[in-house]
């Protein structure tokens, strides 16, 4: 039963992941050189590329707890080669990355290093003339997972804004994208633009956040059409196929690869009565309702500190489907299809008042009215699909002028 209603969760996804490793070319016929080192490597390990670029100027970092150089935080890291580092800018999450999603977070002092720490996700999202007046160079490290609505690219943008507004340069170092192998959704149609929606880019826009800086700063849409002085720094031996297991969690409700691949298409939940496990410790792992008739599979969504402090249907069990169950580890170095709006459907049908289904959330995230209407309607998944082909497509196009690394 479960894997059948898996079956019908979405044409809205595929994953496909490859990681085929490459050998060095033969030296000669009878010589064979050691196979080259294909492991991915971060920008942020690139020192020789961008500490010269640091050297002598007064630094800010945009960071968070997945700005690491192997076991090292970057701010520890560049302290050590004797970088000057005047500010520490944090997006959602907060620097430790362990605040609640949407909870506002406050100015403060890095108690390890004396830095003072300046929040993006509270009072202030764009950093003000006075917060850049000392600052020579912004630096940009923070792990994406390629989603439109994921902010930590609405961060970047307002700092690119700010950057280009005050006169300062930005280098980002780029990190791979784990959901950077495919581009699907509808694009975003800008009366619904966001700070959970900023550009006119498709849900799964199919960008590291260095390609997406160079798509923000060449299609003018930065205030005023400014344009940002960027640098960015590549990572090493990625490819857009290639999967990239995260080794820090990127923020508290993305624990695992699983919730990561899911996201795309669990998060438009949020947008409904629809619990995705906010308030377990497998969110966006699993779907649920108050109701038995919503599924078999059944959880408790609980407060949750560093987690989710107020999840919905708190303390109530909620009746639905566990995707952790779907062979999903079998199938995750291959391709995975999840029937994203036939279940959508499926749910909406099963919900007794169907006026209160969905919630103004729904279509920022989506970025589009369009698509509520299309599900209350009945439209199946091609259907659906089909309508946003025209913009998809032309998208498409305009995301290979912005590549850095093979698609």
């Amino acid at each position: 039963m479960v894997k059948q209603t898996i079956i019908y969760l979405s044409i809205f996804i595929s994953f496909a992941f490859c990681g085929n490793k490459t050998t060095a070319n033969q030296q000669n016929t009878t010589e064979n050189l050691a196979p080259a080192d294909t492991t991915i490597q971060v920008a942020a390990s690139q020192f020789e590329k961008y500490l010269p670029l640091l050297k002598g100027e007064n630094i800010a970092l945009l960071v968070n707890q997945t700005s690491m150089v192997g076991d090292t935080h970057l701010v520890d890291t560049l302290l050590s080669y004797g970088v000057t580092i005047k500010t520490i800018f944090s997006p959602e999450h907060g620097f430790r990355g362990d605040a609640d999603a949407g909870e506002k977070i406050d100015n403060s002092i890095d108690s390890k290093t004396g830095i003072p720490l300046v929040s993006l996700y509270g009072k202030t999202r764009k950093p003000t003339k006075e917060m850049l007046k000392n600052i020579d160079v912004v630096v940009f490290d923070i792990q994406d997972v390629g989603v439109r609505f994921y902010t930590y690219i609405s961060t970047m943008h307002y700092i690119m804004e700010a950057c280009a507004e005050n006169n300062k340069k930005l280098i980002i170092l780029d990190r791979p994208n784990p959901n950077g192998n495919y581009v699907d959704g509808p694009v975003l149609n800008m009366k619904y633009q966001s700070f959970v929606g900023m550009h006119p880019i498709p849900i799964v826009h199919g960008l590291t956040v260095g390609e997406l800086a160079k798509m923000i700063n060449g299609e003018g849409w930065l205030k005023d059409s400014l344009t940002c002085d960027l640098t960015v720094i590549k990572a090493v031996n990625y490819n857009h196929q290639k999967r990239y297991p995260l080794p820090v969690k990127p923020s508290p409700n993305l624990p695992n690869d699983i919730s990561i691949a899911l996201y795309p298409s669990l998060c438009l939940f949020e947008g409904t009565k629809i619990s995705v496990g906010r308030g377990t410790h497998f969110p966006f792992q699993v779907i649920g309702y108050p109701d038995k008739k919503f599924g078999t599979f059944s959880f408790t969504p609980k407060s949750i500190d560093g987690m989710s402090k107020y999840p919905k249907h708190q303390d109530k069990i909620c009746y639905g489907i566990d995707l952790r169950t779907s062979d999903f580890e079998a199938k995750f170095s291959l391709k995975h299809l999840i029937n994203f709006y036939n279940i959508h459907k499926e749910l909406y049908a099963k919900h007794d008042d169907k006026e209160m289904f969905f919630n103004g959330f729904f279509t920022k995230l989506a970025g589009t009215e369009k698509l509520q209407q299309q599900i209350e309607s009945g439209l199946t998944g091609p259907e659906i699909k089909d309508s946003w082909k025209a913009d998809l497509d032309a998208y498409k196009k305009m995301r290979q002028q912005y590549l850095l690394y093979a698609n």
